[in-house]
């Protein structure tokens, strides 16, 4: 039987629709590529409930698939989403492949909504399991990711995870945490900017060393002391 016009022109619009709504990422992993799929997507945004399914490049095989309840984030210029970019106060990816832990397994951040400091992005954090074979939720590494601003960035080198918070314009707080084997996060630095004041900016560092805090306090002219940044 032949399907009218307008049915036509609506499964079709309809199927559009699904294709405009989904996107293959190729380029964030060595391992694995990424299919995304999410409810809605305007010209510069896609939102809403998402699914991720990760495929083994070597096999082309599901590795495995997950599930946000909002795969909020923003196109790029070519209408595809960004893949491993933190940016403080801009651009950060729905997906970020990375070694979270320093334990030498790529590790998996999937954006869920806005829900961290001042309404910035939020992440559910993945580490990979290697007795399992498959990515498991880490609830500390999600904490870090919600109660913060935005994703957490890394420091290979030193194998620290940085964190960001703020209240207003005038004061910041930086943060570095340890990853320690069979214990989790360990809190090992904090650098406290209050420029509150107005003239002046009060810059503190604790750090821990042999288990105890050690505490600087510097008072600085704002300007001079934002001139060095």
């Amino acid at each position: 039987m032949k399907l009218p016009l307008f049915l036509i022109i609506l499964v079709f619009l309809n199927e559009l629709s699904l294709g405009q709504n989904e996107f293959i990422i190729n380029d964030g992993s060595d391992i694995y590529d990424a299919k995304i799929s999410v409810d809605k997507c305007s010209e510069d945004n896609c939102e809403g409930k998402g699914t991720i399914k990760l495929f083994d490049k070597k096999t082309d095989k599901l590795f495995q698939t997950f599930v946000s309840d909002d795969l909020y984030f923003f196109s790029d210029n070519s209408g595809n989403p960004t893949v491993n970019i933190i940016q403080l106060y801009n651009e950060q990816s729905p997906l970020i492949f990375e070694d979270f832990n320093f334990d030498g397994s790529e590790d998996l951040a999937i954006r869920n909504g806005n829900n961290s400091g001042y309404g910035g992005p939020s992440y559910d954090v993945y580490v990979y399991h290697r007795n399992k074979k498959k990515f498991v939720v880490s609830d500390e590494l999600t904490q870090l990711a919600y109660e913060n601003l935005g994703m957490f960035q890394t420091d290979h080198e030193r194998k620290r995870i940085i964190t960001f918070q703020k209240s207003g314009c005038c004061w910041h707080i930086t943060t570095e945490y340890s990853v320690v084997p069979k214990k989790g996060l360990v809190k090992v630095f904090e650098l406290e900017e209050d420029a509150q004041g107005g003239e002046f900016v009060i810059v503190t560092t604790r750090e821990l060393i042999n288990d105890k805090w050690i505490s600087k306090e510097e008072i600085f002219k704002l300007d001079d002391y934002y001139k060095q940044e």
